[in-house]
């Protein structure tokens, strides 16, 4: 496809061609090529002039005439079909058409999807018409033609609208010497064409939100709208419709209370303002330069844009900008928010089997009915927070070292909650509700065997869902009676049924027992006839 040349140096080109110039002199200029030059010249000569043949064809044909498509009738036997196109000198008027009595006939035919030839064989066989079948075709040609309707422009109040896209910046030179082009955003007030602009390395979203932020600090205030185009930085899926902004670019908005409104995919008139701004300070402020760093490009654009840009007097609003904006544009602008927008990293991240998502080797805990979801979540050095689809806040946690984990209580479920972990008190509460004889062993095993108790507890509990309560009473009973603490003797009591312990008085005289004194001579006996032996 041919170069085609913007307006304004198409113009150029016309105006030095009318003063005299050569097409060597003008090419070498505008810094073009000749035969561009030439195209365009030629261009011009023949709207100027239409009955005008075009340099190199045949000069003495008719411009007028053309001949018929193949396969119509012979010359001369058809006069319509010798007619010059639609638009050229000599173009059949309507009122000569063979075709113009059925009009509405035709129009309606055309309503109800048939064709030329289709309508031209209708016309035989319904109303007798004789003409032939170019002249229906033309005819139908002529009334299917939709005449495009003019873009409408769009003009905005002061604040209401700002305009942002991406450019190509000037060459930045490193210690090495090497060249690297940075990106250059510029943002555009609709109303009174003040911008801004600054280069960035990286089109990220954490960049874009500082420009904007940068942006907004340097008009004094915030407009309400903001049109850009379907960048990833700020727009994951285009839809003009109902697009997808990234989850940061949501929470910015609502921290500035402006709304950002992506164009329709490959629609860039939808933000010309921004589009003609671009190619300014491009050909205007960076053309032709290079710098030694960032910093550099991004003072010369600031510079240039409050002693250029600022000062010109608009091409369409025919008032200088600076001027404008001080006196229209910037008392309706929206004020600044007291503080920037809190600085954070986000991604989603997925739930893993334990309940806890990981962020930088760390893990946080998250409600258990999100278990193998995506969630997002957003982290700044402090905190950490966890957000579900809709960006609702699900939980926040102390940011933690590596390695370490945080969990919440109330992402537990309590089906997994240990009976350990839930205390002693909660344990001999259970034991209590089996009986009296159960709760009395439960204490005293606990307060024997200590911390290994515990277990012994929720097994008297487990073996509570397994045995008849009265059963277990009165093993617990027993076991009491033998002040054993173990949960094995209370199976086997169960099992075999065992008795208590029974307890007998002691009694001082019984008809088997001997007297003291009797003891006291056998052992007299005893001991005196060892001595003789």
């Amino acid at each position: 496809m041919a170069n085609r040349l913007k307006m304004a140096k198409v113009l150029t080109l016309l105006t030095l061609h009318e003063q005299g110039w050569s097409q060597r002199r003008i090419a070498r200029e505008l810094g073009i090529d000749r035969q561009t030059v030439k195209r365009h010249l030629e261009e011009a000569r023949q709207k100027a002039n239409p009955t005008e043949a075009p340099i190199g064809s045949g000069g003495d044909a008719d411009p007028n005439t053309t001949k018929a498509p193949i396969g119509s009738a012979a010359d001369g036997q058809d006069p319509i079909a010798t007619k010059a196109p639609i638009g050229s000198a000599g173009v059949e008027d309507r009122s000569r058409s063979d075709c113009e009595p059925f009009r509405a006939l035709i129009l309606a035919k055309l309503d109800q999807g048939l064709t030329a030839q289709r309508i031209w064989q209708d016309l035989i066989e319904e109303h007798g018409f004789t003409g032939r079948y170019w002249s229906v075709r033309r005819f139908v040609s002529r009334l299917s033609q939709v005449s495009p309707l003019p873009f409408r422009r769009m003009e905005c109040e002061p604040g209401a609208e700002a305009q942002v896209d991406f450019g190509c910046g000037a060459p930045v030179l490193d210690a090495a010497g090497k060249r690297r082009r940075p990106h250059v955003l510029r943002i555009v007030l609709s109303h009174s064409r003040k911008a801004y602009s600054e280069a960035v390395w990286r089109q990220s979203s954490d960049e874009f939100i500082r420009c904007l932020e940068n942006a907004f600090c340097h008009f004094g205030g915030v407009p309400r709208t903001l049109v850009i185009d379907n960048l990833k930085a700020a727009v994951t899926r285009a839809d003009w419709f109902d697009p997808e902004l990234n989850p940061k670019i949501q929470s910015f908005c609502q921290h500035y209370r402006l709304a950002i409104l992506p164009t329709k995919p490959y629609t860039p008139r939808h933000k010309g303002k921004i589009e003609n701004g671009i190619g300014y300070v491009q050909d205007n402020g960076l053309k032709g330069r290079q710098f030694n760093s960032l910093q550099e490009h991004n003072q010369h654009l600031l510079d240039w844009e409050q002693s250029v840009a600022d000062t010109r007097l608009h091409g369409t609003t025919r008032q200088q900008v600076g001027k404008l904006f001080v006196q229209a544009e910037k008392p309706a602008l929206l004020p600044l928010p007291p503080d920037r927008f809190p600085c954070f990293a986000e991604g989603r991240r997925s739930v893993h089997r334990d309940g806890h998502v990981e962020v930088n080797k760390a893990y946080y805990s998250v409600p258990p009915e999100y278990l193998g979801r995506q969630l997002w979540v957003r982290w700044d050095g402090r905190l950490v927070r966890i957000f579900n689809e809709r960006m609702e806040q699900l939980a926040v946690h102390a940011q933690q070292e590596p390695g370490r984990f945080s969990t919440q209580g109330q992402h537990i479920d309590r089906r997994k909650v240990s009976g350990v972990e839930k205390g002693a008190a909660w344990l001999l509460d259970k034991c209590g509700r089996i009986g009296p004889h159960s709760g009395r062993w439960a204490e005293q095993a606990l307060q024997n065997r200590g911390v290994q108790g515990l277990r012994v507890l929720l097994g008297l509990i487990s073996l509570s869902e397994r045995q008849p309560r009265a059963s277990l009473e009165r093993a617990c009973e027993t076991a009491n009676s033998h002040q054993i603490y173990h949960l094995r003797t209370v199976r086997l009591l169960i099992e075999r049924q065992g008795a208590k312990q029974q307890q007998f008085e002691f009694v001082e005289q019984h008809p088997i027992i001997r007297s003291l004194g009797d003891y006291g001579q056998l052992v007299h006996a005893a001991m005196s006839k060892e001595q003789w032996a």
